[in-house]
């Protein structure tokens, strides 16, 4: 009986619907019943400590994650070029949101235009120095970003573009005399030459060149002065020649008008004679005549023309 009152509560039989005998049997199940509650303590802990290892390992995998940030933002008017321990992938990423390799690092380069900006002295064609600014407006092309990436790095305006646009430059004013720079026709001239020749140069290396403009040019003071004297005695000079055009017109003019007067005196003298001399003072006697102001008439003169007297003339 002893025997199976034992094995009923090991099978999870309640005590009370056991056939025991309190008397006999009181020992036993004081016995059995600690054992049992020590068995379910001992599972809840296994348990609740499996549920925490799990958590646990959660909490560090979402740290690692967070820590490596497998997740990377590209900005508008960039690219972005994976670098996975010096292995650069050769498709770059699209600006927005990209998922990586937790362990690779993002260059972002820029696709946007940018301006380089040069002020310095530079030579010209007689060796004289005069300070010029000067800019060029650059964008990368996409599709070399990664070439560029893995040729010169992220910082290629500084090692790339500055030094060939100042040889370039200093090349460019170098064929120019320092009065030529002062001129609007030789600038635009100059500006055009400096875009051709660094856009060659720039294609080697995926960049395009969209302007060049001058921005600034200033020439020594004496240098300055000596253009100015020079374009005012030029000034001066096409003025005097101007004047001297303007009297030859004049005395052309002249000659012009007194051949006509001669030309006219020759042609009507030999229509002239006394008798029309003559006929001409009658006819101008009638109209004096005719006329209602007071007048003094006295004919009778040698060659029959009138003799008028104003009254009003004095002697």
């Amino acid at each position: 009986m002893k025997q199976r009152v034992s094995n009923d509560v090991l099978m999870g039989i309640p005590v009370a619907e056991a056939p025991t005998d309190c008397r006999h049997h009181g020992d036993d199940h004081h016995s059995v019943l600690p054992q049992q509650i020590t068995k379910q303590k001992n599972r809840k802990n296994r348990i609740t400590s499996k549920t925490t290892t799990k958590a646990i390992l959660v909490l560090v995998v979402g740290f690692l994650l967070l820590l490596l940030n497998p997740v990377v933002t590209v900005p508008a008017g960039h690219v972005g070029v994976v670098d996975l321990f010096g292995s650069v992938s050769s498709s770059p990423l699209e600006p927005g949101i990209n998922l990586i390799n937790p362990f690779a690092s993002v260059v972002r380069m820029s696709i946007q235009t940018q301006m380089v900006t040069m002020s310095e002295d530079v030579p010209t064609q007689e060796g004289m120095n005069v300070h010029l600014e000067a800019a060029a407006l650059i964008h990368l092309k996409k599709e070399e970003a990664v070439g560029m990436y893995k040729s010169v790095g992220e910082y290629y305006l500084e090692r790339v573009v500055v030094p060939q646009f100042r040889s370039v430059l200093r090349s460019i004013t170098s064929e120019h005399a320092a009065k030529d720079l002062y001129t609007g026709t030789a600038r635009l001239a100059m500006s055009k030459n400096l875009l051709s020749m660094l856009q060659k140069i720039m294609d080697t290396r995926g960049l395009v060149v969209e302007e060049t403009p001058l921005k600034r040019l200033e020439l020594p003071v004496t240098l300055h002065e000596a253009i100015e004297e020079k374009l005012a005695a030029e000034q001066q000079s096409q003025k005097m020649q101007f004047v001297l055009a303007k009297e030859r017109q004049e005395a052309e003019r002249k000659v012009i008008e007194a051949e006509g007067i001669a030309n006219y005196q020759k042609i009507v003298s030999k229509d002239i004679n006394l008798n029309l001399l003559r006929w001409k003072g009658i006819e101008a006697t009638e109209k004096l005549a005719a006329s209602p102001n007071a007048k003094l008439v006295i004919s009778g003169n040698s060659d029959g023309l009138p003799v008028i007297f104003n009254p009003s003339s004095t002697v």
